[in-house]
C-alpha cells in the first residue's frame, strides 16, 4: 500500500531553505574564527615564547653551567623555575648538537631534538610549529652563546621553549559559548524572516502554492499555443506583455515584440485604437491589418491591462466579394420589383379615370427609359456581373432621389470570375459610398466611369456633395471613418474594405474632393 506524503508548504520549504542557509554561514564562520584564533595564538604565543627562550639564552647561570664539562645540579632548577614563572608547555636545554641535557618532560633527556632549521647548531635561532614526543608545539629555539674573551661566540648549547597548540576541538569548546549565542540569534532571525517572507509570498501568489503556479503556467502554455485566434495583452502603458503565435502572425508583429509598445512596434491607427481601449467598446470590432481583415474583441483588467482576440475574418471576407455578384442581382430584382409595382398602380388608376391615351404614352415612356439604360450598359459594360451591380445601384439610387449615369467615357470587356468580383466589390462600395453623400440632396447625382488597357481596370466615382476635405483623404480609408454616420451596422468599412482589394490587386485608391479614383491590376489574387 502506497502512502501519499504531503508536500511540504511554501512556508516550510523556505524555512528550510533559511535554515539550511544559517547553518552554512555558521559553520563558514566558525572556520574563519578558528583560523584567526590559530593565527593570534600563532603570533602572540611565538612572539612570548621567543622572548623567554632569548632571556634564558641570554641567562648567565645557564651560561655557566653549560661551559662546565657536566652540567651541574643547577641546571634542572632553573629549566623547571623558567617552566613554573612562564607557564609554558615545556623548557628545554640541548648541546650544540641537540642533544637534550635537561627538560621539563624527563622523557627527552639525552634524546636528540628535533631543529626546526638546520641553522640553530650554527648559531641562529628560530621559531615556529614543531612536533616534539607527538606533541605539536609553537616553538622558540636560540642558541646559547659564550661571551668569554678566548671563546667569544662559541655555542655552548641551545634553549627551547616550547608551548602546545590546542587543537581544533579545544578552541571550539572555549568559543562554544559564544557560537551557542550566536547559533540561537541566527535562528530566532531566519526563523521570523522565514515566517515573513512566507506570508508576503503568499499574499503575492494569492496563496497558491508552487506546484499550483507551475501547473497554472503550464495550463496557460497550453491553452494560448493551442487555440487557433490570436491573444495580445498589454500592460496599462500599452506594452506588450503576452502574445501569442497567431496572434503575432495576424498583426505581423516581430518575434521580440514582448516588452515593447505599440507605438515602437509602429501600430497606429484604428488598430491601436481598438487595443488600447480608445475606440468604442463594441463587441467584434472590425480592424483591417497587413491586408487581413480582423474581427478583435477587447477586454480590460483592472490595474493589469488587457487582453484582445482576434479572428481572421478575411476568407469569409472573400466569399462576399465573390457573392457581390449574386447580391447586386438580387438588390436588382428587389428594386425593379419596388418599381414594377410603382407603375402597375400608376396605370391602374389611369386606367380607372378613363384616361387611356395617358396609359399609352406613360407606357411608351417607360419602355424608352429602360431600354436606354440597358442599351447604354451592354454598349458601355460588357461584364455581365458588373452590369447587373450598375442595375441593381441605379434602382436603390432612384430609390433614395439620387440618380446614377453612366459615364460616356465608360469602356469595361468581359473580366474574369476573381477580377470581376474584386471589381464589382470596388464599384459597390464607391457608389454606395457617393449615394450616402449625396442623399437629401436637391438634384443629387453619381457618375461612374470605368477605364480599362490591357492589365489595369480605373474606376471612378464623381457625385454632386461636398466632397471630403484634404486633410482627411488619407483618413477616409481607415475603418470607422464615414463621412456620414449611419443609423445601424458597421460605419466605414467599406472604403477600408476597397483599400484592401485594390492593394491585393496590386493598385491604390484616392480620393481628391467629390472623386474617388480606384486602379487594379487583372490577373492578380
Amino acid at each position: 500500500m502506497v502512502t501519499n506524503l504531503r508536500r511540504p508548504t511554501l512556508a516550510g520549504q523556505l524555512l528550510v531553505l533559511q535554515l539550511a542557509i544559517i547553518v552554512i554561514v555558521l559553520v563558514a564562520v566558525a572556520a574563519l574564527s578558528l583560523a584567526q584564533s590559530a593565527a593570534t595564538f600563532n603570533r602572540v604565543e611565538g612572539r612570548r615564547v621567543a622572548a623567554l627562550a632569548e632571556q634564558l639564552a641570554d641567562n648567565p647561570l645557564i651560561r655557566a653551567q653549560l661551559e662546565q664539562p657536566a652540567p651541574g645540579a643547577a641546571l634542572p632548577a632553573i629549566v623547571q623555575a623558567t617552566q613554573t614563572q612562564s607557564g609554558v608547555t615545556s623548557v628545554t636545554v640541548t648541546d650544540p648538537r641537540g642533544v637534550v641535557l635537561d627538560s621539563t618532560n624527563p622523557t627527552l633527556v639525552r634524546e636528540q631534538l628535533p631543529l626546526g632549521d638546520p641553522s640553530v647548531a650554527h648559531g641562529r635561532a628560530w621559531s615556529g610549529e614543531l612536533r616534539v614526543d607527538g606533541a605539536l608545539e609553537l616553538v622558540a629555539q636560540v642558541p646559547v652563546l659564550s661571551d668569554q674573551r678566548d671563546n667569544l661566540g662559541r655555542q655552548l648549547g641551545i634553549v627551547v621553549i616550547g608551548e602546545v597548540s590546542p587543537t581544533i576541538w579545544q578552541r571550539a569548546l572555549e568559543s562554544s559559548y559564544n557560537l551557542g549565542i550566536y547559533l540561537g540569534l541566527a535562528s530566532l532571525v531566519g526563523l521570523t524572516g522565514s515566517w515573513l517572507l512566507a506570508r508576503r509570498i503568499k499574499r503575492q501568489t494569492l496563496g497558491l502554492e508552487p506546484r499550483e503556479i507551475a501547473g497554472l503556467a503550464e495550463h496557460r502554455e497550453a491553452m494560448l499555443y493551442g487555440i487557433a485566434e490570436g491573444v495580445i495583452a498589454l500592460d496599462p502603458h500599452h506594452r506588450i506583455t503576452l502574445v501569442n503565435t497567431p496572434g503575432r502572425a495576424l498583426l505581423d508583429l516581430p518575434e521580440d515584440c514582448v516588452g515593447r509598445s505599440l507605438g515602437d512596434l509602429g501600430v497606429d491607427g484604428r488598430l491601436a485604437d481598438v487595443l488600447t481601449g480608445l475606440s468604442s467598446a463594441d463587441k467584434d470590432q472590425v480592424v483591417v491589418r497587413a491586408g487581413r481583415v480582423l474581427v478583435m474583441n477587447r477586454m480590460s483588467l483592472t490595474g493589469l491591462g488587457s487582453v484582445t482576440t482576434l479572428r481572421d475574418r478575411t476568407e469569409l471576407a472573400q466569399l462576399e466579394r465573390e457573392m457581390g455578384s449574386f447580391r447586386s442581382t438580387t438588390e436588382l430584382l428587389r428594386a425593379q420589383a419596388h418599381e414594377f409595382a410603382n407603375q402597375l398602380h400608376t396605370i391602374s388608376g389611369l386606367i380607372q379615370i378613363g384616361e387611356h391615351d395617358e396609359v399609352v404614352q406613360y407606357v411608351d415612356a417607360l419602355a424608352s427609359h429602360r431600354s436606354s439604360l440597358d442599351l447604354t450598359l451592354t454598349s458601355r459594360v460588357h461584364d455581365t456581373a458588373v452590369a447587373a451591380l450598375l442595375m441593381a445601384k441605379s434602382a436603390q439610387a432612384a430609390e433614395r432621389r439620387v440618380r446614377l449615369r453612366i459615364s460616356e467615357r465608360t469602356s469595361l470587356d468581359r473580366l474574369d470570375p476573381g477580377d470581376a468580383a474584386d471589381v464589382a466589390t470596388v464599384v459597390g462600395n464607391l457608389v454606395d459610398n457617393a449615394i450616402d453623400a449625396v442623399c437629401g440632396f436637391e438634384d443629387a447625382w453619381v457618375e461612374v466611369e470605368l477605364r480599362q488597357d490591357r492589365s489595369t481596370v480605373e474606376i471612378m466615382v464623381r457625385d454632386s456633395g461636398p466632397g471630403v476635405a484634404p486633410s482627411l483623404a488619407h483618413e477616409v480609408f481607415s475603418h470607422g471613418f464615414t463621412t456620414k454616420a449611419a443609423e445601424q451596422g458597421e460605419r466605414g468599412i467599406g472604403l477600408a474594405l476597397t483599400r484592401l482589394v485594390c492593394t491585393r490587386h496590386g493598385g491604390e485608391v484616392a480620393v481628391a474632393g467629390s472623386m474617388f479614383t480606384a486602379r487594379l491590376s487583372l490577373g492578380r489574387p
